[in-house]
């Protein structure tokens, strides 16, 4: 009698609905979907859940990462997430939205924005879309500020991803689009420094081919299968820095808007010297 309920409840212990993180935080995002269950920009909740899944996979187990300062995302409304970027492909973005999602008190869903070759490879204008990722123009990131939404903003852009392993950790020059919005639509801006990412993939960028081919870099790894489309597991750490709010007129001159997103490049290169400092090795 006794072994028949033992095994009665390993039974019903392993029949019984197990906790389902990703799906509740999916299900805890606020989407502006229409009856078809998309938004405006072809985002879909069940895409992203499928997305959070294996992003989550890659941000626990992969790369093993670590986020700081996350109570420094805001829980609910507009907010830009400006990051350094490197690493050959955008695994840093992945990382990012993944600590938002996955660890922050309330999830947030960044809306990543990519660059204008993505949609001419195929199949990624539609995943990107479904994923709640969009090219980035100021149309598209007004659109979504206004509409409370979090945008994930790398203002190096092309620059930063494709820079050579000897110039890791220094930024590029960034844009000034950035906080030409953030002025114009009264969003703060959260910084963050990424650490690790610079040294997921050690490459030589092939300039050549990547004109051929219409995009921003062809990087080549020491190891295989030698294209850089496979990181080392290198151990990420993330620093999420208190929210900067700027006042002024988006409209002024490139000095003096320049002037204010230095302000926030700065900010920024402290982040990295604090991760830089703390870790102890690049793998763990």
């Amino acid at each position: 009698m006794a072994v028949a309920d033992w095994i009665r409840r390993r039974i019903a212990d392993a029949t019984r609905p197990r906790p389902d993180p990703v799906a509740e935080r999916t299900r805890a995002l606020a989407v502006r979907d229409n009856e078809y269950g998309f938004d405006a920009f072809g985002m879909g909740r069940d895409q992203v859940r499928t997305a959070v899944r294996v992003a989550g996979w890659l941000y626990r187990h992969y790369f093993r990462a670590e986020a700081k300062g996350l109570e420094h995302v805001p829980s609910s409304g507009r907010v830009l997430i400006v990051s350094n970027h490197s690493g050959q492909l955008p695994y840093d973005g992945m990382v990012i939205s993944a600590a938002c999602m996955l660890d922050a008190a309330q999830p947030r869903l960044l809306r990543s924005m990519v660059e204008h070759f993505v949609p001419t490879v195929p199949f990624a204008s539609y995943l990107m879309a479904r994923w709640g990722q969009i090219i980035g123009t100021p149309e598209n990131c007004r659109r979504l500020l206004e509409a409370d939404e979090a945008i994930l903003v790398f203002p190096e852009g092309a620059r930063g991803i494709s820079k050579p392993f000897s110039k890791r950790y220094q930024l590029a020059p960034f844009g000034l689009g950035f906080m030409r919005l953030a002025l114009a639509t009264n969003t703060p801006i959260v910084p963050v420094a990424v650490i690790g990412a610079e040294e997921q993939a050690p490459a030589v960028n092939l300039r050549v081919v990547a004109k051929l081919l219409g995009t921003p870099s062809f990087p080549v790894v020491p190891y295989p299968p030698f294209v850089g489309v496979v990181p080392l597991p290198v151990k990420y750490r993330l620093h999420f820095g208190e929210p900067m709010v700027f006042t002024g007129d988006p409209d002024e001159d490139d000095e003096a808007i320049t002037e204010k997103v230095t302000a926030v490049k700065r900010r920024i290169e402290s982040l990295i010297h604090v991760g830089l400092r703390e870790r102890k090795h690049v793998f763990w």
